[in-house]
């Protein structure tokens, strides 16, 4: 199968629009000139996260003949589909793009991206956390550069649990949150919400274990087996509990302004989502502030186990301009590898990658969020909010795989999932369906179905 020639669909990726992402370490690479030649390169570099753009400057001063444009390319899906046009049509294609961990699969296997392992890459195994590591080694190659990191997280509203005589470190089970949920609905509250996410389907059964998913090495066959995972079957029996009993909110879409509303207000009490949330609380629900707290996802059977929902990396698209290649690395390291350079991203609200900064004592005595206008909020009541998130991330598990086509998947997963939040089907149903137009759209692209 010759996916060069393939144009696969990208279409409806889900928008999870966050400046989080990247790290705080000590400097393991170089980030001098580009060697002995003096010839001027510009580097263009597509990406929607807001602190990526303040690391060009840092970077210009030490590497004077490398000019670097950053380009806001939209949305994560206005990037995708442009991107898959440009490269499919042989011109107009960044050299640099930001790409979310679960899409990548299918620009590797699709040949478009460089193995940042030829460029020293493979040496930084260590320096980043597992989940993130394992996210960009894929086939034996490392075809991107970790920028950020998305490990689930519970983020609960103090005052609402209060209201409710619920104590959440008691809530560390499936069952333990079930039975929290429905004192936290008598008090006119719902536990969380989800009308349909398909990201968060992903990182919920990727927490209960699941692994309907892989590809071979070669990129010939693709398994799916979403409905004969017991791990998935856990997951769906679980919320279609919830849903059934009117548990969490299923109305109320996420990233709207009902959303930020429900979340100011308190009648949406709880968030199971990556550990990017807080800069978004802050913003989005400011009279949360001081009463929201941070702790470990409750999981299926209580054991200390994680996954991951968000988080982006930094690639380099195909080229035979080596000189080019070698400038674009020489910024994705300074970006995400360097300490100047993660120091400037983590300070503008990333979250981190890498371990160093995730054990450094500044990050985890952090008990403040500072807003655009430089004024600090102790939004989660002076807890040390980033000692539970850097918790969060050294539990993720890795043994999760995307599909090589999980933009398309993950844009499909609404029309069969719609109804069961409403009531029309069930989860397990819907899951069968999506399963079925999956194996359906694989084969079309020419792949082999298990």
């Amino acid at each position: 199968m010759k996916f060069g020639k393939k144009t696969i669909a990208l279409i409806g990726a889900v928008a999870m629009l966050s400046s989080v992402a990247a790290c705080g370490s000590t400097s393991a690479g170089d980030s001098g000139s580009t060697g002995s030649s003096d010839k001027k390169i510009e580097l263009t570099v597509w990406s929607w996260d807001s602190t990526l753009p303040r690391t060009v400057k840092g970077f210009e001063a030490k590497n004077p003949n490398i000019k670097v444009k950053v380009t806001n390319a939209g949305t994560n899906k206005d990037e995708y589909n442009a991107l898959s046009n440009a490269i499919e049509a042989g011109s107009g294609a960044p050299d640099i793009a930001q790409i979310e961990y679960y899409a990548l699969p299918e620009y590797v296997i699709r040949g478009h991206l460089e193995n940042l392992s030829d460029l020293g890459a493979s040496d930084f195994k260590d320096f980043y956390t597992p989940g993130t590591w394992s996210s960009v080694s894929i086939n034996d190659g490392v075809y991107a550069l970790p920028m950020d990191s998305g490990p689930m997280a519970w983020f609960y509203n103090k005052d609402v649990f209060d209201k409710a005589g619920v104590d959440p470190t008691q809530v560390r089970t499936w069952d333990d949150f079930y039975e929290a949920a429905k004192k936290i609905r008598a008090v006119d509250s719902y536990i969380t919400s989800d009308s349909g996410d398909a990201g968060f389907f992903d990182s919920m059964t990727w927490l209960a274990g699941a692994t309907p998913f892989e590809t071979s090495k070669d990129g010939e066959t693709v398994t799916i087996n979403l409905t004969g995972d017991k791990n998935v079957k856990t997951f769906t029996d679980f919320w279609q509990k919830m849903i059934d009993e009117d548990l969490i909110d299923t109305k109320t879409v996420g990233w709207t302004d009902d959303w930020n509303k429900g979340l100011d207000d308190g009648s949406i009490a709880f968030l199971l989502t990556g550990a990017w949330m807080p800069y978004n609380l802050l913003s989005g629900a400011p009279n949360g502030d001081g009463k929201w707290r941070i702790a470990q996802m409750p999981t299926a059977d209580g054991s200390e186990t994680n996954s991951e929902n968000g988080g982006s990396s930094l690639v380099i698209v195909k080229s035979d301009d080596k000189a080019k290649v070698a400038a674009a690395y020489k910024f994705m390291e300074y970006a995400c590898h360097d300490a100047e350079g993660i120091k400037t991203r983590v300070d503008g609200g990333a979250f981190p990658a890498d371990n160093d900064t995730l054990k450094s004592n500044d990050f985890l005595n952090m008990t403040s969020l500072t807003d655009s206008d430089g004024k600090a909020h102790e939004y989660f009541g002076g807890q040390k909010f980033n000692e539970e998130l850097a918790k969060a991330a050294a539990n993720v598990s890795t043994g999760y795989k995307f599909l090589p086509f999980e933009v398309y998947a993950r844009g499909k997963f609404g029309d069969y999932a719609g109804d069961a939040y409403t009531g029309k089907t069930t989860l397990s149903d819907a899951v069968a369906s999506w399963q079925k137009d999956l194996q359906d759209y694989a084969k079309q692209q020419g792949y082999q179905v298990k």
